[in-house]
C-alpha cells in the first residue's frame, strides 16, 4: 500500500473535521427546533436520531462525489501536460523559467533550476508549477468519505445527548452551551488546517451555529404554539 503524503492525510483530517462540525450543527439545529415545538423527550430523540442518519449518508456520498470530481479534473491536467510535454516541450520550459524569473529569481539561476527539474522529471514539475498539485498524490475519494461518515455521528452525538440527558428546564439552553464549545473546537481546528485565521474562523464558525439554533427554535415554538 502506497504510503499517503502529508497533503493527503490533510485532505482527509479536513475532511473528518468538517463533517464532524456539520454533526454538531445539523443535529443541534434539528432537536433545538423540535425542543421548542414539544418537550416530549423520545420525539426530540427520535428526530435527531433520523438527522444523525441522515446526515451521515448524505455528508458521505457528497464528500465521495466531491473528491472524485477534483480528482478527475487533476488526472485530466496530468494528461495534457503529457501532451504538451511531447509536442511543446520548449515553451513548456520556458513557462517554467518564466515563472521563476517572474518570483524575483535571476534569469541565470532561473534557467538552471528549470533545467535540473526538467531533467529530473518534467511532468511533476510542470504540472506543480501551473496547476499547483503534486502527479499521483490524489485524495482518496473514499477515505474522505469514510472519515465523514465516522465524524459526522460523532459530532451528532453531543446536542443529542445533552438535549436528552439534561433536565426539561434547562436542556435547551444546555445544549446551546454544549454546541457553542464544541463548535469553536471544530472552528479553531478547521482554521488551523487551513492556515486561516483562528479567532475569525471560530467566532464565525460559533455565529452560525448561534443563528442555526435560535432560528430553528423560533421555528418550533411557532409550530408548536400552532398544533
Amino acid at each position: 500500500m502506497k504510503k499517503q503524503t502529508l497533503a493527503q492525510k490533510i485532505n482527509i483530517i479536513r475532511a473528518g473535521v468538517m463533517g464532524s462540525n456539520d454533526g454538531i450543527l445539523s443535529v443541534a439545529g434539528i432537536v433545538i427546533g423540535v425542543a421548542g415545538a414539544t418537550s416530549n423527550t423520545f420525539s426530540i430523540f427520535i428526530s435527531g436520531i433520523a438527522g444523525m442518519i441522515a446526515g451521515t449518508v448524505s455528508m458521505a456520498m457528497g464528500e465521495y462525489v466531491s473528491v472524485n470530481s477534483e480528482s478527475d479534473s487533476q488526472k485530466k491536467a496530468v494528461e495534457n501536460q503529457e501532451y504538451l510535454l511531447a509536442n511543446n516541450y520548449d515553451e513548456e520550459f520556458e513557462l517554467v523559467e518564466q515563472k521563476y524569473i517572474n518570483s524575483g529569481i535571476s534569469s541565470e539561476l532561473a534557467h538552471k533550476a528549470t533545467s535540473e527539474m526538467m531533467n529530473k522529471d518534467a511532468l511533476v514539475t510542470t504540472v506543480r508549477e501551473k496547476y499547483g498539485f503534486n502527479v499521483n498524490q490524489f485524495t482518496s475519494p473514499y477515505a474522505a468519505a469514510i472519515a465523514s461518515m465516522l465524524s459526522f455521528p460523532t459530532g451528532s452525538i453531543l446536542p443529542l445527548v445533552a438535549i436528552t440527558l439534561f433536565p426539561s428546564r434547562i436542556k435547551v439552553i444546555a445544549t446551546f452551551i454544549a454546541v457553542i464549545i464544541a463548535l469553536s473546537i471544530t472552528g479553531y481546528a478547521a482554521a488551523t488546517l487551513s492556515n486561516a485565521n483562528k479567532t475569525k474562523s471560530t467566532i464565525r464558525n460559533i455565529a452560525s451555529g448561534v443563528i442555526t439554533m435560535i432560528v430553528t427554535y423560533l421555528i418550533g415554538l411557532l409550530v408548536g404554539s400552532l398544533a
